[in-house]
């Protein structure tokens, strides 16, 4: 894992990103910059060498399914007012309005310029891949958008929303990877499935830190979600299980926005820790866990290939509650 991590690293060391005009340029190169954990680059690649693909040969398409990811970021940022990205403030805010629409915009192209730089025998199935995955992640934030304005939302179709929003580019990021190295069929659906798994315990895992982490390590302000009246696992698990009482309470709190948004956060934390929400999430999250080992261990492939992702999903099940 930490060798693909370094390769990764290496290709956006190396890359250029700033060109004229650099107004709009500027942005994406902080972006980049700024690092993150580059989960779905390090898929791309595990993949392509769990069966015996090159580093080379994806390289284009490792920086490309990483630029698009962040071009998502720039704008859900924006849609959500979000102040801190990765610990820094947000191109929104420390540009403006206007320059993460076209920055992201840009971004969006970068990517396809990226997947078309390198030839590739199925290059046509690879790109139908990606773009049916940019699709689906559009539809995901649409769902999330459509959620914030419903007055209830079953846990099913939040869990389908998660699947869109976070874990289609997981699971196409591993199926790319695997098709440039020409993988069986039976073994890409079994990556693919392995990363929609693995993609919605990473956002669960993220809902659940953005109530319970700590704000430095976590590179996002903290009850960010329940200052928004955003629909996540824990609102939604916590209004089925509380009482009457409680649950018109829940239902208060997340349909306005009080002066002291500190103090909001303070009391739905405090009903979250009395109906034990975290504990809820956090079998939720082993559950998804479980379900993308099953897939890893399906592939047929030599053990030692299937390590990295291995390594991978132990980080992040390690990841700080």
């Amino acid at each position: 894992m930490k060798e693909i991590l370094e390769k990764v690293n290496e290709f956006f060391a190396s890359e250029q990103f700033i060109h004229t005009p650099e107004e709009l340029y500027a942005p994406i190169e902080y972006t980049l910059r700024l690092g993150g954990k580059r989960i779905r680059p390090f898929l791309l690649l595990a993949a392509n060498q769990m069966f015996g693909g090159t580093t080379e040969q994806v390289r284009d398409a490792a920086i490309g399914i990483e630029v698009f990811h962040n071009f998502t970021l720039l704008h859900d940022d924006l849609m959500d007012k979000s102040p801190i990205r990765r610990g820094q403030p947000t191109v929104y805010r420390k540009w403006d309005e206007n320059t993460a629409i076209l920055s992201g915009d840009t971004m969006f192209a970068l990517a396809w310029r990226y997947f078309l730089a390198q030839p590739h025998p199925r290059l046509r199935e690879i790109l139908s891949c990606f773009n049916q995955t940019a699709i689906e992640v559009c539809e995901g934030q649409q769902y999330d958008m459509n959620f914030e304005k419903q007055s209830q939302v079953p846990l099913d179709d939040y869990m389908m929303m998660i699947r869109l929003k976070t874990a289609v580019l997981l699971a196409g990021a591993l199926k790319i990877g695997a098709l440039y190295a020409n993988a069986p069929q039976a073994d890409t659906d079994h990556l693919y499935q392995f990363g929609i798994h693995l993609g919605l315990a990473f956002q669960l895992q993220d809902d659940l830190l953005d109530s319970f982490g700590n704000t430095a390590e976590f590179g996002k302000q903290t009850g960010q979600d329940i200052r928004d009246n955003k629909k996540t696992y824990l609102i939604l698990q916590a209004l089925q299980l509380a009482p009457d009482n409680c649950r018109q309470e829940l239902t208060h709190l997340f349909s306005s926005t009080p002066a002291d948004s500190d103090e909001k956060v303070a009391r739905v934390l405090q009903i979250y820790n009395t109906l034990g929400i975290r504990q809820e999430v956090e079998k939720a999250i082993s559950l998804q866990f479980d379900q993308a080992l099953l897939h890893l261990n399906a592939i047929k492939t030599e053990e030692k290939n299937k390590a990295p992702l291995r390594e991978l999903m132990e980080s992040l099940s390690d990841r700080k509650k």
